[in-house]
């Protein structure tokens, strides 16, 4: 499997010849080719910089072998009724093209306790990857790769390092760090590195690397 990194939280997992995009939103610049090539979405959450309603509404309309699964608020949003968009909850099992996906967590971090609790599902590939959307949730699953959010107003050291620790994956690769400068990011690993003893690997916007 082929994991490419794109801005902020998209992820596509390639292998074979099926993919899957994670989370293309509103900050990816790259989001409309991405959701292009490929049939496969899974969405996260409702926030915008993961879920792009109008993006994907239209893509709805023009691929038809286009399909998507994620919670059912964002579902309701996409106003599609022809089996091709379905609700999934922690604890689902689904088979998308070759890959087997987990549904875990439940709850997006909090921001702020004045904040109303939203919603936040994960999804964890092939017993491999883990891509936790807006949260530290410890899925109890094998995870080999990790996608570590580092940044956002939610976003912690402490909660990272102790969502590593917790994890324990063979690697682990920051994700969602649109808001950190380069110099934020490598600052970020350097204090994660030694606490984990675990790599926090920087891939720039459309890097790859071989799971």
């Amino acid at each position: 499997m082929i994991l490419h990194k794109h801005t902020h939280p998209t992820v596509v997992l390639l292998k074979e010849r099926s993919s899957i995009l994670i989370d293309p939103g509103t900050f990816t610049p790259a989001a409309p080719r991405l959701v292009g090539e490929t049939s496969a979405v899974l969405i996260t959450h409702d926030h915008p910089d993961h879920f792009d309603v109008d993006l994907l509404s239209a893509a709805l309309e023009s691929q038809r072998e286009l399909r998507i699964w994620a919670p059912a608020d964002v579902v309701a949003q996409l106003h599609n009724d022809d089996g091709r968009v379905t609700v999934v909850a922690p604890g689902d099992r689904i088979d998308i093209d070759g890959f087997r996906v987990d549904v875990v967590g439940g709850t997006h971090a909090v921001i702020h306790p004045d904040m109303p609790e939203t919603g936040n599902v994960g999804y964890v590939i092939d017993d491999d990857v883990y891509h936790p959307g807006d949260s530290y949730h410890v899925p109890g699953l094998p995870v080999k790769t990790l996608l570590v959010p580092t940044s956002g107003p939610w976003a912690k050291l402490d909660a990272a390092v102790d969502f590593i620790r917790a994890v324990q994956p063979d690697r682990a690769i920051q994700i969602h760090d649109m808001m950190l400068t380069a110099a934020g990011r490598q600052f970020f690993s350097q204090f994660v590195d030694p606490l984990t003893s675990i790599e926090l690997l920087i891939l720039e916007d459309g890097d790859a690397v071989q799971l």
